[in-house]
């Protein structure tokens, strides 16, 4: 018997805005489809929360012993600025100011985004494709689209009649947003619009001469609307209609809210049956933002090498912390946090490093059963994982109370133990042990380097300040810069 089968999940539906019971579209079987990054840059924290928190749900539904295709794309052409119709493609923008080829912006980030989730562990998706490597299909859509009266063509470009489809379907029923209060909210077209109205979107746009990326297609040499390619590749790789997708809140409106329109128009069938959402990342309380300084790069809190927090915290501790909230939570991100989560791993991991040294006795007084099926309850629940953390920091208590002798378990509670914390940390969370060396370690070391600290304060209370400038450039010698703040010194490694 599958684990599926005895398992009842529910996931929160934003269509519908409430939690359903999982029903595959073919048992044993699920489709599911997350958008991927737009590659012109550094992939940053916000964006690495989505992706774990959909890498959690391919973790788990794998686990459940379903059979998971999972498509994950990588928008590599079409992205406009500020999500857009016109203005500048984001790759083609960050390739002119660097004076090298589109695709080696793309190369670069790519590659980029590729190693941060492998450091997160994250396990890579069953289809990774390319919106370049796709323009035949998208162009395929357009046509059916069109043929369908759902599109029209002005001057070489296409674009999606939102007022024409909406008298026959309902625009906007994913995001809750009603097309009559959208257009009483928008301002009129200046003489430069080729659409008939503010709410239609690109489907295809004629390339203006400086435009370097584009494809020859019936209306002209351009280059796709954004929105299209994740239907192009969602259906290619799924099928017209399919289990879930996912991506981040702030996609649901107009990205997916198009694609629904889109899939919906050339194939006269809703998509997905499951849509689901990931809520984004805060730092100390404000909006990521490059712009303000805001911000901190996944390498930057790996290396320590940033002004924000007091020192380096490895993938699986900032995996941990964003596991600590529920998926659709806003979490913020901050220094505190990151030491507790990091004290709280560590103590999670050594409890269950504890578990083979429990002697066995022939009664239980932890019902262990129960517990389990506790775990895959707050799972079932959405995907709830601060919910199942604090089952495992339960089982923590018990480990360490059955170790002093205070609790007694069986062999067999003592293996279902084992198994059960093994399958959910490493399995289904995914999380590594860097406890036994390089975390023990760095806790050695920050005592060490704290206690040297101390001593630097002191000389410098005392005046002794060639004493301080010793431990300090010694210290910068060793590979440890130390940096005076308002709130104390702290370090970080070269």
């Amino acid at each position: 018997m599958k684990l599926y089968e005895q398992q009842e999940l529910h996931i929160y539906n934003s269509l519908s805005k409430t939690k359903e019971k999982f029903i595959p579209i073919h048992e044993g079987a699920v489709g599911m489809y997350v958008c991927g990054p737009t590659v012109y840059s550094n992939v940053h924290l916000g964006n690495c929360r989505t992706f774990l928190s959909f890498d959690l749900v391919f973790r788990y539904l794998k686990h459940l012993d379903y059979k998971v295709r999972y498509v994950r794309n990588i928008t590599d052409a079409g992205h406009l600025e500020n999500d857009a119709d016109s203005g500048e493609d984001r790759i083609a923008k960050k390739a002119r100011i660097e004076m090298v080829e589109p695709m080696e912006i793309v190369q670069r980030y790519t590659v980029d985004f590729h190693t941060t989730m492998a450091q997160f562990n994250a396990l890579p998706p069953s289809i990774e494709p390319t919106a370049t490597g796709h323009i035949i299909e998208q162009i395929q859509i357009i046509e059916k689209i069109i043929y369908e009266g759902f599109a029209y063509e002005v001057n070489g470009s296409v674009y999606f009649d939102v007022h024409k489809f909406n008298e026959t379907h309902n625009y906007g029923k994913l995001s809750g947003r009603n097309l009559e209060d959208m257009v009483a909210n928008t301002r009129d077209l200046d003489g430069q619009s080729d659409k008939k109205n503010p709410q239609d979107f690109a489907l295809w746009k004629k390339a203006e001469p400086v435009h370097i990326m584009r494809w020859p297609s019936p209306w002209s040499d351009g280059f796709p609307g954004w929105h299209l390619e994740c239907t192009a590749m969602s259906t290619k790789y799924l099928g017209k209609h399919f289990d879930i997708h996912g991506g981040g809140m702030d996609l649901k409106f107009p990205h997916h809210e198009c694609e629904i329109a889109q899939s919906e128009a050339a194939m006269n069938t809703d998509p997905v049956n499951y849509w689901m959402h990931a809520n984004m990342l805060t730092l100390n309380g404000k909006k990521m933002a490059k712009s303000t300084g805001n911000n901190i790069l996944p390498f930057e809190l790996f290396s320590g090498e940033n002004d924000i927090l007091s020192k380096a915290f490895s993938p699986t501790v900032a995996k941990f912390f964003m596991y600590q909230a529920n998926y659709r939570s806003m979490l913020d991100f901050s220094n505190e946090a990151l030491v507790a989560s990091e004290k709280g791993f560590n103590r999670m991991m050594e409890a269950y490093k504890m578990i083979s040294e429990i002697k066995s006795s022939a009664n239980s007084e932890f019902d262990t059963s129960k517990w389990k099926q506790s775990c895959y309850d707050t799972m079932n629940d959405d995907f709830n994982s601060p919910m199942l953390i604090a089952q495992l920091f339960e089982a923590s208590k018990v480990i360490n109370s059955a170790k002093e002798g205070k609790i007694a378990l069986t062999s067999e509670d003592i293996e279902t133990l084992q198994k059960t914390m093994h399958d959910f940390i490493f399995e289904v969370l995914g999380l590594e042990d860097t406890s036994a060396g390089q975390n023990n370690d760095g806790d050695k070391l920050s005592e060490a380097v704290s206690i040297l600290i101390g001593l630097r304060n002191q000389a410098r209370a005392n005046k002794d300040f060639a004493t301080s400038d010793l431990i300090r450039d010694q210290l910068k010698e060793a590979g440890i810069n130390l940096k005076d703040g308002k709130d104390g010194t702290s370090f970080s490694l070269n």
